[in-house]
């Protein structure tokens, strides 16, 4: 039962942190969503139902693709390498989080720091791979180095996020155990 439970929890804490970037979309904020500790989250608590794990944040990234593509001025749908190394990032975070023993605060935020540097790092090589910059070692130094804005964004949300779904998850879970304790006296 205590499966189903964390199970039914960790889905609706990533649906709605998930709901977080079309939100963002008006706010104007670049990169300012998520994205990397729902994957983190996910992979930390859905770590028994791995195929779930990794479902979760990749459906919510398509749906927010979804939306945007038929809703807004925004393209959901964009080229192929981006999407696949940003789907790919999303994918390694979420592995990440599968590496996590027990998350406590300080080694969380150590790996949201992590989580946020992998998506960095394995996003923008695919907007290396576009060409924008060129194809040499100076233009993918150059795509790091534009892309260093952005980054700022995605850590604040990665860490704003990854606040909330792990305070939320724990604090949930405290409540939870603590309701079990007072049925079984």
């Amino acid at each position: 039962m205590k499966l189903q439970s964390n199970i039914i929890l960790a889905v609706f804490l990533v649906l709605l942190a998930a709901s977080a970037r079309i939100f963002n979309a008006s706010l104007h904020i670049p990169n300012m969503v998520p994205i990397a500790a729902i994957g983190l989250f996910s992979g930390a608590v859905i770590k028994d139902k791995r195929s779930l794990a990794f479902l979760i944040p990749l459906l919510g990234q398509f749906l927010g693709d979804v939306y945007f593509q038929l809703f807004t001025k925004i393209p959901g749908f964009y080229s192929i390498p981006g999407m696949l190394f940003n789907y790919g990032a999303l994918i390694g975070a979420t592995a990440l989080g599968m590496t996590m023993k027990q998350p406590k605060p300080l080694a969380t935020l150590g790996y949201l720091l992590g989580a946020s540097s992998l998506f960095y790092l394995i996003s923008n090589f695919g907007y290396f791979l576009q060409g924008w910059n060129g194809y040499s070692l100076a233009a993918l130094g150059q795509t790091y180095t534009d892309a260093i804005p952005f980054y700022k964004f995605t850590l604040l949300g990665d860490l704003a996020g990854g606040i909330v779904l792990f305070g939320s998850y724990f604090i949930a879970q405290m409540l939870m155990e603590k309701k079990a304790l007072k049925l079984r006296a």
